[in-house]
């Protein structure tokens, strides 16, 4: 049985979700961002004991199907912006609707419904927020930073960064203040 979880945006939520499982003595088989595999079929009273034992995580249990689809939308940008390592060869429309088997007007206008926002503007944020963690770290040049999140220049990224958060990179390095994930 596949379960639905808002709010996950890490390895680290992934370790807390299936360990919370096994504490409830649930048997996840596969546990990913914004989804797990139980071995077993459960039943309602199951969902709601799972349910709010997440909630006090910060997760939360996805029943509708539009936002089952625009929390996948979303686990796949993070996925891709934060935990890739191969830069994204295809467009993210045409690899967004490969890998959720949808087209991507469809999803579009999901995503867009569900989250007061178009993918892209979601797509963006999830870069800045990963040059933002780049800068910080300072172990790359805003040129290595460019090249590996698959900017046209390093002026597209300065430009786009400074659109976003109204700061250029070199001053946001000098202040250094980020967002969790899940508050992108």
């Amino acid at each position: 049985m596949k379960l639905h979880i808002k709010n996950m945006v890490c390895n680290r939520c992934k370790m807390v979700v299936k360990a919370e499982l096994q504490k409830l003595g649930f048997n996840p088989v596969s546990v990913d961002l914004g989804e797990v595999t139980l071995q077993e079929n459960i039943l309602l009273a199951d969902k709601l004991i799972i349910g709010n034992q997440l909630k006090i995580f910060g997760f939360e249990l996805l029943e509708d199907k539009r936002a089952q689809i625009s929390e996948q939308i979303k686990t796949s940008v993070i996925d891709l912006v934060h935990y890739s390592k191969e830069p994204l060869k295809i467009n993210l429309s045409a690899y967004l609707s490969n890998l959720l088997n949808l087209e991507y007007p469809q999803l579009s206008t999901i995503f867009s419904e569900v989250e007061s926002q178009t993918i892209e503007k979601y797509f963006i944020a999830q870069k800045i927020e990963r040059v933002k963690e780049m800068l910080t770290y300072g172990e790359l040049t805003l040129s290595e930073i460019a090249f590996e999140l698959n900017y046209s220049s390093v002026a597209h990224l300065s430009s786009q960064f400074k659109k976003v958060t109204g700061l250029t990179p070199s001053v946001y390095k000098n202040l250094n203040h980020r967002k969790p994930l899940d508050e992108v």
